[in-house]
């Protein structure tokens, strides 16, 4: 799974926007939403001489993907007057979003939202189209440097990156890329043409892009990384810390990940890339000319690993902010992991180590966003060896992909030496999926799909979400077909990589109400972040909406199920970078597994798994300086995970308030 997230925004104001009536004489512009070079879906925006705009959007990702109407009346000074948009969001939930102007006073309601405030502002719309992210643009820059205050809370400020004129079919057209701050974790960009209409926002997974205008996408997106590099670059400079000396951290716990246990009142001493000497306090000196860090009431944990990433440039900060100093990525641009992998790998900008699987998938209308198609064996096994020559270390195959090719996958992929895992290929299940050679599974909604072979159609479609939510709760654990599929697993040495986060706001986020996946983190976010924990998940009704809260306890327990069978687990997100990989272990620990074990499968097991424990996963004389330095002790409870103080990785200190704060995020208390 894959998260997408759109933005677009509305604005009331007591000025006037560039967009006045004059300038809305009818005209349409048309959009194409690009995914991995195909056309998944379309905008149409309608601009009339009497200030309406209608606008529609709609896209297809793997089955889901949202469908929009969004109407807009503009008064004669060009701030919307009313703004009314309906349909259904990405998760297919319905939307009926509401925003209008009376007497000075905006008033925004939804199926999430209920409010209002005075003017001037911005309303920040959930689900609206891109021609409003144009509107935000044009009210900046009115505002000449200053910010603009965001309703329901925030604000936004504007900066220029650059222009240029792009060319196509013999057109040419000049258009300006604009960073928006206040939106996200990161500025928010997108390219304007001169009459600030909406041209584009490029991208490798997914793109908006005027119709007519879709081959300018990889030129604006080099633009666009050039300038995100060297924001990361000059946050790097700031915010890494490269000690010229000895660092020794003193009187502090120590979690002995190999024995998922604590040392008090230890020492360790860290020269340059690595770990030099550790030990109690009594035994073992400082060098004369270190640099000591007082350990009193903290604890120190090998950095974390999460092991279903799919890296971007702004997970950097957010991973080592949090202590996570290693990733697996699940399916990524091969050309743009390798370009995040080495700025990573050389300091220059900031983030963790990165070990790669390659993504596979069968080409239609289900297909994922990234990675390399596979519609013959012989195209598959060319995709497993270029993987292999590319220093990859896994195959991860997806839903769309002929089952027929697995076991000459697996086959392929053993013989180069790489693991083979992946979400279960439509139309076979877990268990012929292991036989066929598999060594790990995605996601713990394809183990309950392991027994619902009969009530579900499509696996390639939301059906794996929503059939978990309505049978997972009535599976018997202890049956017998669950003791032969765990049975299995145990012959096959199978792992399991549960996301158990992933699912926690699918299956028990409601509309309007605080979603738990971000509960423990809400208040350290931007304001504007915080809007999406109230958005919702799955749809669900009155008649199943215990039993979708009831299916994930099942997925809680289940994953408690196969821990005690002895199957090994882990930890990953396949969401939010860093935060949460602490709620992964939250929910490891709330399913009964005991906390020194969950940071061990998020340490010394995933290290292992990746033959890398001679280096990381443990604390160590002769280690790499990988490094997480905590308030509290995450070992007894594991929350304290949270309170990240200091972070090493390869030696090279990190305060993790600095960087948090970089991404508009408060340290945990």
């Amino acid at each position: 799974m894959f998260r997408l997230r759109l933005f677009a925004a509305a604005v009331f104001l007591s000025g006037s926007l560039s967009c006045t009536p004059d300038a809305l004489a009818l005209q349409t512009l048309r959009y194409s939403i690009v995914s991995n070079n195909t056309t998944a879906g379309n905008e149409v925006d309608t601009y009339s001489a009497d200030g309406h705009i209608d606008s529609t959007y709609e896209f297809n990702d793997r089955g889901r993907g949202p469908k929009i109407e969004a109407h807009y009346i503009v008064a004669a000074d060009g701030s919307p007057l009313r703004i009314d948009i309906t349909g259904n969001d990405y998760l297919k939930a319905p939307v009926d979003e509401r925003f209008s102007v009376e007497g000075g006073t905006g008033r925004w309601k939804s199926t999430s939202e209920n409010g209002q405030a005075a003017g001037p502002g911005f309303y920040v719309s959930n689900n609206g189209s891109v021609c409003e992210a144009a509107m935000l643009v044009s009210t900046l820059l009115r505002a000449k440097g200053a910010p603009v205050k965001l309703f329901p809370a925030g604000e936004a400020r504007l900066e220029k990156m650059t222009d240029v004129t792009v060319e196509s079919h013999g057109k040419k057209m000049h258009v300006t890329e604009y960073g928006i701050t206040g939106l996200s974790f990161s500025p928010q960009t997108l390219w304007l043409d001169d009459d600030q209409h909406f041209f584009a926002t490029p991208g490798k997974w997914f793109a908006f892009l005027r119709e007519g205008w879709e081959d300018t996408n990889d030129q604006l997106y080099a633009l666009d990384r050039k300038a995100q590099d060297a924001r990361n670059e000059r946050l790097a400079t700031e915010l890494a810390l490269h000690p010229r000396h000895p660092v020794a951290i003193e009187h502090v716990r120590v979690f002995d990940s190999e024995l998922a246990s604590v040392r008090d009142d230890q020492t360790v001493i860290i020269q340059g890339e690595r770990i030099t000497a550790v030990g109690p306090f009594a035994a073992v000196s400082a060098p004369k000319d270190a640099e000591i860090v007082d350990g009193s009431g903290k604890t120190l944990v090998p950095g974390l690993f999460d092991m279903h990433a799919h890296a971007q440039a702004l997970d950097g900060i957010l991973n080592i902010a949090s202590g996570v100093t290693t990733v697996r990525d699940m399916g990524n641009d091969i050309d743009e992991l390798k370009h995040l992998q080495d700025q990573w790998d050389s300091g220059a900008t900031i983030g963790p180590h990165v070990w790669k699987s390659g993504f596979i998938d069968g080409r239609g209308p289900f297909q994922a966003p990234t990675g390399l198609y596979a519609d013959t064996l012989e195209e598959a096994l060319a995709a497993v060896n270029r993987y292999a020559d590319l220093g990859y270390v896994q195959i991860k195959l997806y839903s769309s992909l002929n089952p027929e090719f697995v076991p000459g996958i697996a086959k392929a992929a053993h013989a180069r030496g790489l693991r083979l895992s992946g979400h279960i290929p439509n139309g076979i299940t877990a268990s012929q999926f292991v036989e066929d050679g598999a060594d790990e599974i995605q996601h713990i909604n394809f183990i309950f799909l392991n027994f619902l072979a009969g009530k579900v159609k499509d696996t390639r479609t939301p059906e794996r979400f929503t059939a978990v939510g309505e049978y997972a709760a009535k599976l018997d654990l202890h049956s017998k077909e669950v003791n032969d599929f765990i049975a299995l697993l145990l012959q096959h040495h199978t792992t399991v990589d549960v996301t158990l986060a992933t699912f926690e706001g699918m299956f028990n986020g409601r509309p309007g109400k605080v979603s738990p996946d971000f509960a423990p983190v809400l208040t350290r976010l931007p304001a504007q972040v915080q809007r999406s924990a109230y958005s919702g998940g799955l749809p669900v009704t009155a008649q199943n909406d215990q039993l979708y809260k009831d299916s994930y306890g099942a997925m809680l327990r289940m994953t408690k199920r196969m821990y005690d069978a002895g199957i090994p687990i882990l930890a990953g997100t396949d969401s939010t970078a860093g935060i949460m990989l602490h709620r992964e272990l939250e929910l490891e620990v709330e399913a009964g597994i005991p906390a020194a074990r969950a940071l061990q499968i998020a340490t010394f097991n995933a290290a292992k798994l990746l033959k890398q424990n001679k280096d990381l996963g443990s604390i160590a004389a002769g280690k790499r300086a990988d490094l997480v330095l905590v308030e509290g002790n995450p070992a007894d409870h594991i929350s304290d995970i949270r309170r990240c103080r200091l972070v090493m990785k390869n030696g090279v200190l990190y305060k993790s308030a600095d960087l948090y704060r970089a991404v508009g995020i408060k340290a945990a208390d």
